[in-house]
């Protein structure tokens, strides 16, 4: 491997590890009886609240929370943490996510067709060997669960928020960006939580609370850090590390393992973002 891939290597498997934390504590909130709507949305408030300090926020900016592109993309994330964490109540953490991986793909193609984004052959054949790993997973038409079916929709809601992300990324800057997301999430999200409060919340739950809010904050802040030193050709190649932190994760602390067909599709899917990791850093060597 390239030694100019090690640094973006160790942040996006660190990121992609701490937000499979988050989501296998939000796991858990639901398993203990919390909406997933609750759940999203101390995730969105506590985020916030942690992370508020580093946003910078300037007053002028305010009024742009008002821009209806702003509202859409916050709108798009807020959909997606909700369908996952729901998907998440009854299915295995790393079925989850391997349905939850046709976000990439459905991104890829749509930055090619909205905003005319070059596509590469080689690339495209990967991302198609993927979706493949993708249907091995959620089973479509034999087998696939509704479960499934919220990471799926899930997936298609966060790759549509990546694309949004893209086309706003020139106009405004990443710190309100992410604090756009988190505050239009908070706001949105409040009338659901509202109507799944808790009756009470223990030392415990408090805890996990923290934990699925604070291992997506600082996942994702990790990824602003890799995108800002690393092109997005290699990042995204990377974040399939997620699929293998998935898996570990639900069999150490749930005990769950995908079925046969399921482990071949999540090898099929990690396969494909390992030789995609392997093409961009041929690239790197060449540049």
């Amino acid at each position: 491997m390239h030694s100019r891939l090690l640094p973006a290597l160790g942040l996006v498997v660190s990121a992609m590890s701490l937000i499979v934390i988050g989501d296998a504590a939000g796991k858990l909130l639901t398993a203990n009886g919390f909406s997933p709507f609750f759940v999203a949305w101390s995730r969105f408030t506590v985020g916030l609240v942690v992370l508020l300090p580093t946003f910078r926020v300037h007053r002028a900016e305010l009024s742009q929370l008002l821009d209806w592109r702003i509202i859409l993309r916050a709108c798009l994330i807020v959909g997606g943490i909700s369908l996952i964490l729901t998907a998440l109540r009854t299915e295995p953490i790393a079925n989850v996510f391997g349905g939850f991986f046709v976000g990439p793909i459905l991104a890829f193609v749509l930055s090619a067709v909205l905003l005319g984004e070059r596509v590469t052959s080689v690339r495209a054949v990967l991302l198609l060997i993927g979706f493949a790993g993708v249907l091995l997973v959620v089973k479509p038409g034999f087998g696939m669960t509704v479960g499934l079916g919220f990471a799926v929709a899930a997936g298609c809601f966060h790759g549509s928020f990546l694309v949004a992300t893209r086309w706003l990324a020139g106009q405004y800057r990443s710190g309100f960006l992410m604090f756009s997301q988190l505050f239009v999430g908070a706001i949105v999200l409040l009338p659901l939580a509202l109507t799944g409060w808790p009756a009470g919340v223990g030392w415990g739950d408090a805890g996990l609370i923290l934990v699925s809010a604070l291992g997506s904050a600082a996942g994702n802040y990790l990824l602003v850090v890799a995108n800002k030193t690393t092109p997005a050709s290699v990042v995204a190649p990377l974040v399939y590390s997620q699929l293998l932190a998935a898996t570990m994760v639900g069999w150490i602390v749930f005990s769950d393992l995908p079925d046969a067909l399921g482990l071949i599709g999540l090898g099929v899917i990690t396969c494909s973002g390992l030789a995609s990791l392997w093409l961009s850093g041929r690239a790197m060597a060449r540049a």
